[in-house]
């Protein structure tokens, strides 16, 4: 995350996600602000600290992409060698959900189907759903038209029925 100013210094990781760490780790004991944002600002050192040496394993290489073995060196060359296995774990579980996620992906390519096939598939779909919404908003009208009139009705009847009342009190009256 980069500020405003843009600067090196001024990049962090996003604190929800230390947060959730920080949670889920000591179970029933808080940690207070301070802490939290001292645990932010070394996260956001120990990344800096092994990027920059994976870029510099990687510029030693003439290469111009950081590969994972860029990163399991500068843990390496950095002190952190006991971190490795749990980083090669994590980056067999990254490849495993990639690989997972490719293969869903491609999914639909496996079944035999042309993508012109699938298209015309989906533009018959919209165009069965357009149908059927039209459809109910033409039942939905009928329906309130029916009750409008019947409310007219309603009102009409209702008003004949007061003017025959008030007929009816007019003979008492001239009666008296």
């Amino acid at each position: 995350m980069v500020s405003s100013s843009g600067n090196d210094d001024d990049l962090t990781i996003p604190r929800t996600a230390i947060n959730k760490m920080i949670k889920e780790t000591p179970p029933n004991v808080w940690v207070a602000n301070e802490a939290r944002e001292l645990v932010v600002n070394c996260c956001t050192e120990f990344i800096h600290l092994i990027s920059s040496e994976a870029n510099e394993i990687c510029n030693k290489s003439e290469k111009k992409t950081i590969p994972p073995e860029h990163v399991i060196q500068a843990l390496e060359s950095l002190g952190f060698g006991s971190y490795i296995s749990e980083v090669k774990e994590v980056l067999q579980d990254c490849k495993t959900g990639a690989l997972k996620r490719r293969k869903a992906s491609s999914h639909l390519e496996n079944l035999g189907i042309p993508k012109e096939e699938l298209l015309r598939q989906k533009q018959e779909l919209f165009a069965k759903a357009r149908q059927q919404q039209a459809e109910l908003a033409q039942q939905e009208w009928i329906q309130r038209q029916q009750a409008a009139q019947q409310a007219q009705l309603a009102a009409a009847s209702a008003s004949a029925s007061n003017q025959a009342g008030s007929s009816q009190d007019e003979e008492e009256d001239d009666d008296i």
